[in-house]
């Protein structure tokens, strides 16, 4: 008898969210504060993070490794700009990360786009503003 298939059951989530203050896309402490909440409001276990900033006048990346996968940032503050990528798996929910994220980064303009992993297809892909 063979094993049965793996099927992973994750929803992969990107967000880009438009016009946010550069002040708070140039805070690396604020930033790593916000994604480890809101990993944490999505249901998920945090493991271990890390941010860097590039220097005083620019962008930030980091990363919030999970038990259920991983939620990271990257920032352009001269743009107004951050891309987010939510990748959770089992009763975590990357939905709630992102209205934690998007009540803090209050952004102009947010588009999600959301994806089933070891699913066929897309979830759903939508956009919204803040």
């Amino acid at each position: 008898m063979s094993a049965p298939a793996h099927r992973p059951a994750g929803r992969h989530l990107l967000a880009d969210f438009y016009g946010v203050a550069d002040g708070v896309l140039k805070n690396a402490a604020f930033l790593e504060k916000l994604l480890t909440e809101s990993a944490v409001k999505a249901g998920a276990h945090v493991l271990f993070s890390h941010f860097h900033a590039f220097g005083e006048e620019g962008g930030v990346t980091g990363v919030v490794l999970l038990a259920e996968s991983h939620i990271s940032i990257h920032t352009w503050p001269e743009e107004g700009f951050a891309a987010v990528d939510a990748f959770m798996c089992g009763e975590a929910q990357p939905e709630k990360a992102l209205d934690a994220m998007r009540g803090a980064l209050h952004p102009e303009r947010c588009e999600v786009r959301l994806m089933a992993r070891g699913e066929a297809g897309i979830l759903s892909l939508a956009a919204s503003g803040s």
